[in-house]
């Protein structure tokens, strides 16, 4: 069941905007309205987490959105992952709260500069990231998540080169728990890159019998403390089974949230980023909000749209991802 939530726009713009004052039941009702399903990743708003039909990491978003009948997709995320379902959906309507809403990792990226480092290495298989633009996904040959990424490393024969893209910090990780060299395009993402070694360790001092959980985007330092890595469903995962009662979680802090709904009687504590600032939440997955969503399923809009050579393009590698998986 769903609680009232009450719009946090000011009052002089919500009325302007004409929302109403209990979002979700009205999201409820113009999901029924559309056959819309709204699909959303952890490191969303805890409002828009509980509203979401499937809440996941990139790898389950994306069977979701390659297996669901729904008419309307919302996707409460950042660009790339609503533009994954959009390629995969190419008659549906695809809508991003704010379209606005990218991704530091995937600007890392830029598909001129990447089709040249590819040229380069002329005989590489590229496997890339899901993080990624649809272009770069036009690129490469397969596409991996954090969830599958050393599986789909494993099953390429070792005699054939690879190029990893856009994370360095994946991409060390891939190869280190896959045991093959690999060419690394030079990306990352700005909030997996701001831990703090020094604070986590003073953080590990004063909880002494925490577990160190991290997010294999993480550079090297903060990987080495921990006691376990994985994607964000898998650190889910971990910290139900996990005997321990505490957690510091090196990965954003949205994913805390479903962490301690699913854990209630244990305790979640985010790593401490270097400056002192909420750096280690998302801006961009921050700018959906409940009324955002809202306003999207109302005016159909903003819609994910691409170039249809694109979109078969990139097509191909997220398929070779989904039958690897």
């Amino acid at each position: 069941m769903f609680t009232t939530a009450q719009s946090n726009v000011p009052s002089n713009q919500s009325s302007a905007l004409n929302l109403p004052e209990d979002l979700f039941g009205a999201i409820e009702d113009l999901k029924k309205e559309m056959n819309a399903v709204i699909l959303a990743h952890y490191y969303q708003d805890p409002d828009i987490q509980d509203i979401a039909d499937y809440l996941g990491d990139s790898l389950g978003l994306a069977q979701q959105a390659a297996g669901t009948e729904a008419d309307v997709i919302v996707f409460a995320g950042v660009h790339f992952m609503a533009e994954t379902a959009k390629i995969l959906n190419p008659a549906k309507l695809v809508l991003l709260p704010d379209l606005d809403a990218g991704c530091s990792l995937a600007d890392s990226c830029p598909a001129d500069a990447f089709a040249d480092f590819k040229r380069q290495h002329p005989d590489h298989l590229v496997i890339s990231y899901i993080n990624c633009t649809a272009e770069i996904k036009a690129l490469s040959d397969i596409i991996c998540t954090s969830a599958n990424a050393v599986k789909i490393v494993q099953q390429v024969p070792v005699d054939q080169p690879i190029i990893f893209a856009p994370d360095r910090n994946l991409g060390r990780y891939v190869m280190e728990q896959a045991g093959r060299e690999m060419v690394l395009w030079d990306g990352s993402c700005m909030v997996h890159e701001v831990f703090s070694e020094k604070k986590l360790l003073e953080l590990k001092v004063q909880h002494p019998k925490a577990e160190i959980i991290a997010h294999p985007e993480c550079e090297v330092p903060i990987l080495q403390h921990a006691d376990y890595i994985g994607s964000t469903t898998a650190l889910l995962n971990y910290c139900q089974r996990s005997e321990a009662t505490e957690f510091i979680v090196a990965t954003e802090s949205g994913i805390l949230h479903q962490m301690q709904k699913a854990a209630p009687a244990k305790r979640f504590i985010p790593a401490p980023p270097i400056a002192n600032c909420a750096c280690n939440e998302c801006p961009h997955m921050r700018l959906n909000t409940l009324e955002k969503v809202y306003l999207a399923m109302r005016n159909r809009g903003p819609e994910i749209v691409m170039p249809e050579a694109t979109r078969v393009a990139a097509l191909r590698p997220i398929e070779r991802m989904l039958e690897m998986s």
